[in-house]
């Protein structure tokens, strides 16, 4: 068991380089891996200022952040998504208290503290990180498990409100706290998963799936088939996207998601008002011929927006297995195509390009727009994550690459356009 004063010293030498080089430098270059040691270095430094240098247990963890490849909002009808965790996470130094609190400062937020003989949800808390603290420490109670503080110093290259699931990763970091101080390591990463979505139901407000937390905690790219959620089929897609010829590109637009919280809720709830009307609570239950049959009932019950993001979650449905299975047999092209009509769907469909209560606006849309001038018909992309603001998703030829990122960041300003990688390995300790 190492205190921190150890801890770092194993990470100025290199000794975890390892680890690092798995989850960062993942294109091969010592720089990359350079800066990730430096980062690591430098939370480790941040715990030793703030909860001294000799804290016994002290170790290092990492809950990354995720993109959605396939299948836009089709979780949260039980549906199928393929996804993925990635190179931008949220890195935590941590190590037990001793108490019955936890103490976590996050890097440029105010310091929170939540007390583990007071989990019951607060109405107040919503919104906050606050309030997933609590939410996973209360499921994680709820599950058998003994509940001991632990303080933690944590910081984050997740784009807050990007799509890419900064809350997720979040969930997914204190999970893996928790279970490395509190359940010896004996929680699985679709268990964490689970604990995170909760959390963010109940605790949080916000009415998810459980795709973001997936992807966040498994790891690589993953498909993931929700038809039975208390016990999804999570396959693994060996596919090592380096090497298809493009880059996979996040575009900030500078929107944010912060202020969607209905925007996302009127999606669940028109899909689900459609799935009611055949007597069932999700659309996954309602096959694709009864469905069709019953749109001239569905446009005067429910309106004809709830259809047509109907109509998408069957679309999106099948294209994100599609996808999967293009991928396993290296059919990059095929892949692609389906990725532009995946795009389409969302714009046209699902209608989550623009939120109606800001028509002013309009920054994905715009995005789109753009990237498709600069990509001239080759490559992809779609919207990216739940919508409506945030940032976008282009699988961009690396011969276009230079060209797309001085478009991109023409616009939107420099170091907007993001070239990530998808990462092998989900939430986890990195070391200790």
């Amino acid at each position: 068991m190492s205190d921190c004063t150890q801890l770092l010293a194993a990470l100025k030498n290199g000794e975890h380089d390892k680890a690092l080089a798995a989850l960062y430098a993942l294109d091969g270059t010592a720089r990359r891996l350079d800066e990730a040691r430096d980062r690591a270095v430098r939370t480790a430094e941040a715990f030793a200022a703030r909860f001294g240098a000799g804290a016994q247990g002290t170790a290092l963890f990492s809950g990354p952040g995720r993109t959605e490849i396939g299948g836009n909002h089709t979780d949260h009808q039980h549906g199928r998504v393929l996804c993925g965790s990635v190179d931008l996470d949220m890195l935590a130094c941590a190590a037990p208290n001793g108490t019955r609190l936890v103490r976590i400062q996050s890097e440029g937020y105010p310091a929170l503290e939540v007390d583990l003989d007071d989990l019951a949800p607060k109405k107040a808390e919503e919104n906050t990180s606050a309030a997933l603290v609590r939410g996973v420490a209360a499921k994680i109670r709820e599950l058998g498990y003994e509940l001991s503080g632990f303080d933690a110093c944590a910081n984050s290259t997740v784009l807050s409100g990007s799509g890419l699931s900064s809350s997720a990763a979040y969930e997914v970091l204190v999970g893996n706290i928790f279970n490395h101080f509190c359940c010896d390591d004996k929680l699985d990463p679709i268990t964490i998963a689970k604990i995170g979505q909760y959390a963010e139901n109940v605790y949080f407000g916000k009415p998810c799936g459980l795709m973001d937390q997936m992807g966040s905690s498994v790891g690589g790219a993953v498909f993931i088939d929700f038809n039975d959620p208390a016990e999804p089929i999570v396959e693994r897609v060996d596919y090592d996207f380096s090497k298809s010829g493009c880059a996979l590109c996040i575009v900030d637009t500078g929107s944010s998601h912060g202020d969607l919280t209905d925007d996302y809720a009127d999606i669940t709830r028109e899909m689900g008002a459609v799935a009611a009307h055949f007597g069932k609570s999700v659309l996954r239950d309602v096959p694709l011929a009864d469905f069709r049959a019953a749109i001239p009932a569905l446009r005067e019950e429910c309106g004809d927006r709830a259809v047509l993001r109907a109509m998408h979650f069957y679309d999106d449905d099948r294209r994100a297995a599609q996808e999967a299975a293009a991928l396993k047999v290296g059919n990059f092209e095929s892949f692609l195509n389906m990725v532009n009509a995946s795009g389409l769907s969302s714009a046209l469909h699902l209608q989550n390009n623009w939120s109606i209560g800001d028509t002013r606006q309009q920054a994905v849309p715009l995005a789109l727009a753009v990237a498709a001038e600069l990509l001239d018909g080759m490559g992809a992309l779609r919207v990216h994550g739940g919508g409506f603001a945030g940032t976008i998703q282009a699988f961009v030829p690396e011969e276009r690459l230079k060209l797309f990122k001085n478009g991109m960041e023409a616009l939107f300003g420099a170091g907007k356009c993001h070239i990530l990688h998808i990462r092998p390995i989900g939430g986890c300790v990195v070391a200790e």
